[in-house]
């Protein structure tokens, strides 16, 4: 495998319960570089992320799925999020009770833990995403609000992007 590889996935096959969903797929990602997933319905599109980000109901049966060139196969969700995957969804959930910049904060922090970095205090991280805020062109409102709460389709899909900033994902 390259450096200049982000993802690469080999012969991969997955299931959801008995049913074979993904058989031989093959993908490789640089930096940088955005792909297209595309096909109808049930084509395993969904699947493909899911499995990615470890999603506990997929088994994945055959090949292997390479992020940063180490395998992430025997990783936990949490553990591939804090190495910079991000699964961004169609249908993002509302976390009542929840404001994003609690949220942003802690997910901030459990990443930068991770990364060997110190914590951001909440002075510290209201700097810090004031600066992704303003690459993102977000009301800083967003942060009051609670999760995707009351949120149209186009602000939780912005949120996610400022969730991607925030997070400094791959």
């Amino acid at each position: 495998m390259s450096t200049s590889t982000l993802l690469e996935i080999k012969d991969l096959a997955a299931t959801v319960g008995t049913t074979q969903i993904l058989k031989g797929v093959d993908l490789r990602i640089g930096p940088g570089e955005v792909h297209a997933i595309m096909g109808k319905n049930g084509s395993g599109k969904s699947t493909l992320a899911k499995v990615i980000a470890g999603h506990p109901a997929y088994t994945v049966d055959d090949g292997e799925i390479l992020f940063e060139g180490a395998s992430i196969l025997d990783l936990e969700p949490e553990e591939r999020s804090h190495r910079g995957i991000f699964l961004g969804f169609q249908y993002p959930v509302e976390i009542p009770g929840v404001s994003n910049t609690d949220f942003l904060r802690l997910s901030c922090n459990a990443r930068r833990k991770f990364q060997g970095l110190p914590e951001l205090e909440p002075l510290e991280f209201f700097e810090y995403i004031t600066q992704k805020l303003d690459v993102i062109e977000m009301n800083p409102d967003f942060l009051t609000r609670n999760v995707n709460e009351g949120f149209s389709g186009g602000e939780k899909k912005r949120n996610e992007i400022l969730q991607m900033a925030v997070l400094d994902t791959k």
